[in-house]
């Protein structure tokens, strides 16, 4: 009980003394997103969803939108409300814990010890809140929510692309600076072997989407966005290697920009399988409200190929938000984080002490704004509330679940958005020649 009140590290104290209290901090807090990720999957199976209605006033007041009654079946969408009122119960858990953290600047204030420990009281707090949230009526409830969730979703797409653009730099300089040490050309020839990897899966990709998700008749929108993001993406590549921009960042290169193609192929293959038009979209699933599958292909899950991916991405940014501090100054500043831990001395201290613990290394100053990371997380349990549901919505009347045009733009978006930022880290050193960017 002592452990599980008490700060974060206590309970690794044995197999981990050098850990710092902040990082086990953030990656329990991630382990409650990832707990309600898991428990979302599970609800979305099949199987259990149809058990589902068994919940104790679950189904209550689902027939009620704006006051007028319908005529709606309660097992419909059942794995669909599920995961939107999971999805609530964690923005709203990491929502109240950016609150209450607003101004934290060491962890002397008396709301660190709350960021840093009562775990057990935390998980109940979770707990609590996902269980009102499953008696909450239907309504106007998932309509609303919905557009919170379009919303988050969106910024927490361009968290995405801002830690990939710095992953992609930080890679390329520590494989350059390795073959500089080593004067060895094996790095060289990693780095060549790989952007061609990237750029051959990335042309592989997009000639797929022209094959599936196009026809020779008609569907203008999807040849023409995956036409506009293959032009961009060139632009990208060409103004990597530019020789003014190789003078200003030696580092930059096509290994950068082969990434950010890929990713944005990723992008445009997510936002063409929420193209709401049949013969467009091969994809593309409606379940009306008796639970029938409308598509001619069998009814499996809600989730398809590039929802996996999008989850496996989600994994990896999250844990990236939670472990690591960026080796660039403006990634550290725009992320709200620092460059080396905040309290050294706290660590100086503990090893003075001969204690074999965790050290509180934030004694002088946070490592990390505690608000922003518990944004984050709510961001991010946004993303994959819209994840797993596929960014499906009931249509109107309540019958049908639908993909609706929202979320090809605002995809779409983020990939435009995505690639002019990455554009800008190119050409910022020219643009602001007085400033440094080294």
């Amino acid at each position: 009980v002592s452990c599980l009140c008490g700060s974060a590290p206590c309970l690794l104290c044995g197999c981990c003394p050098s850990a710092k209290n902040s990082t086990i901090s953030r990656l329990l807090f991630t382990f409650f997103l990832f707990l309600g990720t898991l428990v979302s999957i599970i609800m979305i199976i099949p199987g259990v969803e149809k058990e589902l209605h068994k919940l104790p006033g679950f189904c209550e007041g689902s027939g009620s939108v704006l006051g007028v009654q319908t005529h709606v079946d309660c097992r419909s969408f059942l794995g669909h409300k599920a995961v939107y009122r999971m999805g609530f119960a964690m923005a709203a858990f990491f929502f109240l814990f950016a609150m209450i953290m607003v101004c934290v600047r060491s962890s002397k204030d008396p709301r660190a010890a709350v960021q840093n420990g009562f775990w057990f009281f935390k998980l109940l707090v979770l707990v609590g809140i996902t269980v009102g949230a499953f008696y909450i009526p239907d309504g106007a409830f998932t309509s609303v929510w919905f557009y919170f969730g379009v919303v988050g979703s969106f910024l927490f797409i361009l968290i995405q692309l801002v830690l990939l653009i710095d992953f992609a730099h930080s890679w390329s300089q520590l494989w350059l600076r390795n073959a500089a040490e080593s004067d060895a050309k094996g790095w060289y020839a990693a780095l060549c072997i790989v952007t061609f990897i990237f750029y051959a899966a990335s042309i592989a990709a997009i000639v797929l989407l022209y094959v599936y998700y196009t026809k020779p008749e008609g569907c203008t929108e999807g040849k023409v966005l995956i036409s506009i993001n293959l032009i961009l993406c060139l632009i990208v590549s060409a103004v990597s290697i530019l020789p003014k921009i190789q003078d200003a960042q030696p580092h930059s290169g096509l290994l950068q920009a082969s990434l950010i193609t890929l990713y944005t192929v990723y992008v445009t293959w997510s936002a063409l399988a929420n193209v709401p038009t049949q013969t467009c979209n091969p994809t593309l699933l409606v379940r009306n409200s008796t639970g029938s599958a409308t598509a001619t292909q069998p009814l499996t899950t809600w989730w398809d190929a590039p929802s996996i991916v999008g989850l496996i991405i989600f994994i990896l940014c999250t844990l990236f938000i939670s472990v690591r501090s960026s080796d660039h100054p403006q990634v550290n500043k725009l992320m709200l984080t620092e460059e080396s831990g905040a309290g050294a001395s706290g660590e100086a201290a503990a090893v003075e002490s001969g204690l074999h613990r965790a050290y509180d290394n934030e004694q002088d100053g946070v490592s990390y704004n505690y608000t922003f990371f518990h944004l984050c997380l709510l961001l991010a349990a946004l993303y994959i509330m819209m994840t797993l549901t596929n960014w499906y919505r009931p249509d109107e009347s309540l019958q049908v679940l639908t993909s609706p045009w929202t979320a090809v733009w605002v995809k779409i978006c983020s990939s435009w958005a995505g690639l002019l930022l990455y554009l800008w880290t190119l050409v910022a050193p020219l643009v602001l020649p007085d400033r440094d960017f080294s």
